[in-house]
């Protein structure tokens, strides 16, 4: 009987190759055709496919937890313009008396997916959280990304393109981070790092699965490997405009917990699962283009880069104490910033020194950038490169001082510390808003109160339970 069941269930089941091929396909519609047209060619191809049972709709909140409704394909077509949720489940969204939130479809982002991650028949699509009035929604920073995004290439011709490297590690077992209370520690899957990873081994088993899923995609990888740290990965992908670029970070993640869960694993991205050896870290690769031209570039520019490349540099680390929380957004990530491991703690640039928050890598025309180092992989990306992309354009400089006798600066080194300076500064009131930085700030508090001030030697249970992208409401009821 459950065989006859399965032969009578024919959805849309595309094999790896041809799907690399569609998603090709359409990354390149969605850079040439405006989204009336992409609106028009998906809505007929969803009509004609009878083998798509859903749409998968995307949205983050602003922590960066990633939310997904499955909507009937039929339903989706019918009521594609007034899909609505509540926005008083989500926490750090709309407050209980004006709930209802809209969802705006970004047809450009329309995506096959590979059936044995997602399950048959289903397709994705990303989408603008609007209030009630169809306005941008000011806490949706995906919509916010897109609007300054716009904003700056029409006022200036400036694009900015992201490249991130997402580290992570592999566990074992099942909801791993969930169930960190009943164990109070992670059961590492190998020993190994860049060099002691065994071709089928687990870890690199998992690797190759989770590269084959993103290339089928449209990810377009350059390299995956083991990462320093036993059991850690990454998986690098080319670089894409500003909003794609925080797009393919949230799905990257997505598909590296699916493949782990069907392996009976857990693929956490904690910044500091395991105290001893290295973090992770989300190093976020940044440039600005005008007209096909690199604006950081300059031949004969100190470490290849030109003045506006360092005009760059000089604001971010202005700012950076007042950005750290936004760069580094839970109590664990604030281990991950422990100079014994490679921390990129320092608040200074270098092309050599990986303390340092930021790192001028070796670059030509094209692939001259900064590298962002001190970004954890659990930050909102959407939040995280909003912000920097402002700075970029619009913040101030940092100030030299003229005797070069300059005392080394650090990020905070603790979450307690990073709240204060972001609840004090009135930069972040500028660039997100009032009414945003308050609703970032109040969980944040939250589980920073829950845990211990010092954050000693020895991981936390709180840490771990009531982190943004692991607790749930039986996990907040515990206490």
């Amino acid at each position: 009987m459950q065989e006859l069941n399965q032969n009578l269930r024919t959805f849309l089941e595309i094999p790896y190759d041809q799907l690399e091929e569609m998603n090709a396909k359409a990354a390149q519609q969605a850079q040439k055709m405006p989204q009336k047209e992409l609106e028009k060619e998906y809505r007929s191809y969803l009509e004609k496919e009878k083998k798509v049972k859903a749409v998968t709709i995307c949205f983050s909140d602003i922590e960066g937890r990633f939310h997904m409704l499955d909507y009937d394909k039929n339903f989706l077509l019918r009521s594609a313009g007034n899909l609505t949720f509540d926005g008083s489940s989500i926490r750090g969204f709309s407050a209980l008396q004006e709930s209802d939130l809209r969802l705006d479809l970004d047809w450009s982002s329309f995506r096959w997916l590979p059936s044995d991650v997602f399950g048959p028949g289903k397709v994705v699509l990303f989408a603008y959280v609007l209030n009630r009035d169809r306005s941008l929604y000011p806490s949706d920073f995906r919509g916010r990304l897109r609007e300054y995004c716009e904003k700056i290439k029409k006022e200036v011709g400036i694009t900015g393109y992201i490249s991130a490297e997402v580290e992570g590690f592999l566990v074992d077992g099942k909801q791993a981070e969930q169930n960190y209370s009943d164990t109070n520690k992670f059961k590492l899957i190998s020993g190994g790092g860049y060099y002691h990873s065994l071709p089928l081994g687990r870890l690199r088993t998992f690797i190759d699965r989770a590269a084959e899923a993103q290339r089928a995609m449209g990810f377009r990888n350059e390299k995956d490997h083991p990462e320093v740290a036993p059991s850690q990965f990454e998986l690098n992908f080319t670089y894409e405009d500003a909003l794609k670029a925080c797009d393919m970070i949230q799905l990257y993640k997505l598909v590296c917990r699916q493949v782990a869960n069907n392996m009976d694993m857990t693929a956490t991205f904690l910044p500091k699962p395991t105290t001893q050896i290295n973090g992770s870290g989300m190093h976020l690769n940044f440039s600005l283009f005008k007209d096909g031209k690199n604006l950081f570039y300059e031949k004969n520019g100190k470490d290849g880069l030109s003045q506006m490349g360092w005009d760059v540099i000089l604001k971010v680390l202005n700012h950076a104490p007042e950005l750290c929380l936004i760069l580094n957004s839970s109590v664990n990530a604030y281990r991950r910033l422990d100079p014994k491991f490679e921390a990129p703690n320092q608040i200074k640039a270098s092309s050599i020194d990986r303390g340092s928050m930021i790192r001028i890598p070796i670059g030509d025309e094209k692939s001259t950038r900064l590298e962002i180092r001190s970004v954890a992989p659990d930050s909102n990306p959407y939040l995280v490169v909003y912000s920097i992309l402002r700075t970029a354009m619009e913040g101030k400089k940092l100030k030299k001082d003229k005797d070069k006798r300059e005392r080394l600066r650090f990020l905070p080194d603790n979450i307690n510390d990073a709240i204060k300076i972001f609840k004090a500064s009135d930069y972040i009131s500028d660039i997100i808003g009032e009414e945003n930085k308050t609703k970032y700030i109040e969980p944040k508090q939250f589980v920073a109160d829950r845990s211990p001030k010092e954050l000693g030697t020895m991981i936390k249970t709180s840490e771990i339970i009531f982190h943004h992208e692991v607790t749930n409401q039986m996990l907040w009821n515990r206490f």
